[in-house]
C-alpha cells in the first residue's frame, strides 16, 4: 500500500518560526539549507538548524513545530521511491519575480548546506556533478521584475529541474554511499 507524502508546512508558518528565531534568510533558502544537507548525507536531527547553518546557539526546534515538520517531511520525501520531492516555494499565484527569487534563494542554501555536508571531494556521478554546477548558476541569477507566459513555462520547467537535481545528488550521496555500505 503507498502511503502518500506528508505535506510541506506553510510558507507562512516557517516564515514566522524564522522571524521568532530571527534568522536572516527566507523559508525557501532554509528548505533548500535542510535539502541540500541532507542530500549531502547530513544528518536528519531535530537539531538541524544548528548544524545546518553552523550556529550552536540554535535551539533544537520543537517537536511538531513548522521546522521540525519540514524535516520530517524532507527525510520522508528524499525516501519516496516515487520521486514525490516538493521544494518550499511560494503559490504559483505570486509574481514571476517573487517565484522566481525564491527559487534561486532555494538553490543557495542548497549549494552552502550540501557543500557543508559532503564536504570537499564528494563522489558524483558527471550528472550531479553538471546538476551542481548548473544549481550554483541559478543561486548567483537574479530574478526580472517581469515576464510573459514563456517566461512562466520556463520557471516551471527551472522548478523541475532543481527538484530532479537534488534527489540526483541525494541519490549519489546517500542511497549510493550506503548501498556501498550493504556490499561491504
Amino acid at each position: 500500500m503507498h502511503v502518500p507524502n506528508p505535506e510541506l508546512p506553510s510558507l507562512a508558518s516557517v516564515e514566522a518560526e524564522i522571524r521568532r528565531l530571527a534568522l536572516a534568510l527566507s523559508p525557501s533558502e532554509l528548505h533548500g539549507a535542510l535539502c541540500g544537507w541532507l542530500a549531502g548525507g547530513g544528518a536528519a536531527v531535530r537539531d538541524w538548524p544548528a548544524k545546518v547553518l553552523v550556529d550552536a546557539s540554535l535551539g533544537t526546534p520543537e517537536e511538531q513545530s513548522p521546522l521540525d515538520q519540514l524535516r520530517e517531511v524532507a527525510v520522508a520525501q528524499f525516501s519516496d521511491r516515487d520521486f514525490g520531492f516538493d521544494l518550499l516555494l511560494p503559490d504559483p499565484e505570486a509574481s514571476l519575480a517573487v517565484r522566481s527569487e525564491a527559487l534561486f534563494d532555494w538553490c543557495r542554501g542548497f549549494l552552502g548546506a550540501f557543500g557543508l555536508a559532503v564536504g570537499a571531494n564528494p563522489r558524483l556521478s558527471p550528472e550531479s556533478t553538471e546538476a551542481l554546477a548548473d544549481l550554483a548558476k541559478l543561486a548567483a541569477a537574479q530574478p526580472q521584475d517581469e515576464g510573459d507566459d514563456e517566461d512562466e513555462a520556463a520557471l516551471v520547467e527551472i522548478e523541475e529541474f532543481v527538484r530532479v537535481a537534488a534527489l540526483l545528488l541525494h541519490g549519489d550521496c546517500v542511497l549510493a554511499a550506503q548501498h556501498r555500505a550493504r556490499l561491504n
